[in-house]
């Protein structure tokens, strides 16, 4: 109380008027908020958030749990890096903050997300990295804690969630490559138990199965999402006995480390195998051009705090036509590469 006692002394007025004021609180009249108001600039005077969200029982922050470690996000995530600001744009509304909750690879997300939950500091939740059987859903759930994923899973508690449409990426790319003559295409499956690598999958095999096609299992190459995990599938597909004539990548991380990986055992991009990917700011500069999918990271991050904050009840009258669950199109750029 250090801080609002040294108002209220400042302004020979009540600690409990002082606190009044501040909180906008209808019983104080408006000279007196103005002082209040006026002398705490002028002080420097920052409120006890810590007290204050024990008064008001909330937080004023959202978190943002995503997965770290350079086998997940390789040198660096541009990609959660765009999500964030249209997040935060959102946020800004409504004076929340958007805090990180950065999980390491080595440790298990269910553990993770329960102690943060206990020291209770977030107010709703953005969950990532979603897995084909993911606890966290029904933990938060079983808390009451608001929550929207960017990702699906089986598991599904009926909360808000936003997904990649990785099905149609999948038809999409199929298609093409079909009708530029190809039959042995390759698909790579990214990091461990995500619900989209099976996403993926499932959907390219219908894809193919459309045009008499078979997914062979050698041509599944898993490896983790990551530049790595990109020039790793380079040299794997230099060894198998009938290498695929195209690859398609799910992960944007990847590209780079694979168009390396090819030049390294002879392999040109768009020539000796196509290649069709996700788009991302390293990929502009690739040569030859990468044929890949778009999307505005922003206007999904935009998404996905509306989606969440509207199932806070606090704000959920604000946000009435925010999707509850949503297959986020991506645009085909089409490059060089396949």
């Amino acid at each position: 109380m250090k801080g609002i006692r040294r108002l209220a002394e400042h302004l020979d007025v009540s600690i409990g008027t002082v606190s009044r004021a501040l909180n906008g609180k209808p019983d104080v009249n408006e000279e007196t908020r103005r002082r209040v108001l006026e002398a705490a600039e002028k002080l420097g005077y920052v409120a006890n958030q810590s007290g204050r969200a024990l008064r008001k029982g909330a937080t004023g922050v959202i978190g943002f749990m995503m997965q770290t470690g350079r086998e997940i996000t390789g040198q660096g995530d541009t990609f959660f890096m765009s999500v964030f600001d249209g997040v935060q744009a959102v946020l800004a509304r409504h004076k929340l903050d958007l805090v990180a909750l950065l999980c390491s690879s080595e440790e298990d997300p269910d553990d993770y997300l329960k102690r943060m939950v206990a020291r209770g500091f977030a107010d709703g939740l953005i969950l990532s990295a979603t897995r084909r059987h993911d606890p966290r859903f029904e933990f938060l759930a079983r808390h009451q804690i608001p929550f929207i994923t960017l990702g699906r899973s089986l598991t599904d508690v009926g909360q808000p969630w936003i997904d990649l449409d990785f099905e149609g990426m999948a038809e999409q790319s199929v298609e093409r490559l079909v009708k530029a003559g190809h039959r042995e295409i390759g698909f790579v499956w990214p990091h461990g138990e995500l619900n989209l690598g099976y996403v993926f999958i499932e959907r390219c095999r219908q894809a193919l199965a459309r045009f008499g096609l078979i997914l062979s299992e050698h041509h599944i190459f898993r490896t983790t999402p990551s530049e790595m995990g990109g020039y790793k599938v380079a040299r794997d597909i230099k060894t198998i006995e009938r290498p695929p004539t195209a690859l398609i990548l799910v992960n944007e991380t990847l590209v780079t480390g694979l168009y390396r990986g090819l030049e390294e055992v002879g392999l040109q991009p768009g020539r000796d195998i196509a290649i069709i990917g996700r788009q991302s700011p390293q990929a502009r500069f690739l040569s030859p051009t990468l044929t890949g999918f778009d999307l505005s990271l922003r206007d999904l991050g935009v998404a996905l705090a509306e989606g969440l904050l509207s199932a806070m009840p606090a704000y959920a009258e604000l946000y009435p036509k925010a999707p509850r669950q949503k297959l986020w199109p991506m645009t085909l750029i089409e490059g060089e590469s396949g």
